[in-house]
């Protein structure tokens, strides 16, 4: 370890003398070998010295190490630190150092959005997630969006105290989902009263709590789906957004390849980001879906610009040393780790940006663009349907409303009107 991250003496003698002695040089190794600066490296290394020293003045041993203990030394002991200078006391960079200590530990880390909530909430939002991935079989992405809004709903209704579910009342039930958050649109509010039901049948499967009356009174949120028309991009609009990418560097290759397959085929941001090596085959020409919102397999043709995207990628920017399998992977530290459905977000705002769209968002739009271009090619509902993997055409017929070339055909004169 002093030959990797050269240490003054101080924490030096704190990370040798304490419980994580053992595991001091392995910590250090990781970190560089997923890509960090030498500078982040020494930095991240002293703050787990600063949490050794706090770890040997309270006798505590490394299996006791957990991301609780992490977070209380994050939460309550930074903020009255009394330590020996010079130590590092940023909160975020401790934070960060100590999630990498937990990698490291073989520990399983909080959820970033859970650092500053107190052990009671923690506790509660991972055993609700746990059931949603467990029992109701829910993709990642849809987990964290209502791991948050428990968390928002229990910070609000208990604070620091402990979680309990019999002082609920059904005020408090219909006041968050009115107010959550405040301005927000009904869609929102409508998500946030289908995880509240959720959250609440957890309670009584796991705990017997009694909850049916409060099940009850989670509000319904209107809200009339076709109502408005999907929104899409012109052939001449996509092209110009594909135009937007330099790919001049790997980051830039990388996220081309990505937005091709978002454009090309219509994936959902989640299923770009879980395509493996292993899922494409290039002797066919085809592309296998595994990860889908249905929880089923597809296997689908991969049209030639769209390979030819991800095989320049692979071959030219993607790291030959990476041994992960996923196809999108980080390109700085952590590098090499799969990426999250923000980094395909992120790709897809910074193109509208560059485009000049300053009112457009999402990924789901190039979607409704593969929905659009299929329809003005003569493609029927059930096709369209079956390009985009949904489970029931009733999800599909949505995109009637943008087919005008069949609606012309069957629309009657307007009253009063030539024929």
């Amino acid at each position: 370890m002093i030959g990797l991250v050269p240490l003054r003496p101080q924490p030096q003698a704190w990370l040798w003398r304490s419980a994580l002695s053992p595991f001091a040089e392995r910590y250090c190794e990781y970190l560089v070998e997923t890509g960090y600066a030498a500078r982040t490296v020494n930095r991240y290394v002293r703050c787990v010295a600063h949490f050794a020293y706090w770890l040997t003045t309270h006798r505590v041993d490394v299996v006791r190490v957990d991301d609780r203990l992490a977070c209380s030394f994050v939460n309550d002991h930074l903020p009255r630190c009394t330590c020996p200078d010079p130590i590092p006391r940023s909160r975020t960079d401790v934070s960060a150092a100590l999630q990498h200590l937990l990698v490291v530990l073989g520990t399983r880390a909080v959820p970033r959005f859970l650092w500053a909530e107190p052990n009671s909430v923690q506790q509660e939002v991972c055993r609700f997630t746990e059931y949603l991935k467990d029992v109701c079989g829910l993709a990642e992405c849809t987990r964290y969006q209502r791991g948050r809004i428990i968390r928002d709903f229990l910070h609000q209704r208990f604070g620091r105290r402990r979680v309990d579910i019999a002082q609920l009342t059904i005020q408090d039930i219909r006041r968050f989902v009115t107010r959550y958050p405040d301005g927000c649109k009904a869609g929102t509010a409508h998500v946030a009263g289908v995880t509240l039901r959720s959250y609440l049948r957890f309670r009584s499967l796991q705990y017997n709590d009694q909850v049916d009356e409060l099940i009850a009174a989670v509000p319904n949120v209107a809200g009339w789906r076709p109502a408005a028309l999907p929104e899409t991009l012109s052939e001449a609009e996509i092209e110009q957004f594909l135009k937007s990418f330099e790919r001049e560097t790997a980051s830039s290759m990388r996220d081309y390849a990505m937005v091709r397959c978002l454009a090309d085929l219509g994936l959902r941001a989640a299923e770009v980001v879980q395509i493996q090596l292993d899922d494409l085959n290039w002797r066919e020409g085809t592309l296998q879906i595994r990860r889908t919102k249905s929880r089923r397999a597809y296997v689908i043709p991969l049209p030639e610009p769209t390979g030819r995207a991800i095989a320049d990628y692979i071959r030219l920017a993607r790291r030959a040393t990476t041994t992960s399998r996923a196809v999108f992977v980080r390109h700085y530290a952590p590098a090499d780790v799969p990426l999250g459905t923000g980094r395909v977000h992120q790709a897809v705002h910074a193109a509208y940006i560059r485009c000049g769209w300053t009112d457009q968002s999402g990924t789901h739009l190039l979607r409704h663009s593969v929905a659009r271009r299929l329809l003005r090619s003569g493609s029927s509902l059930k096709e369209v349907a079956d390009v985009l993997r949904h489970q029931s055409i009733d999800t599909t017929a949505i995109y009637a409303k943008i087919d005008l070339r069949n609606l012309e055909a069957v629309a009657l004169p307007w009253p009063g009107s030539r024929s």
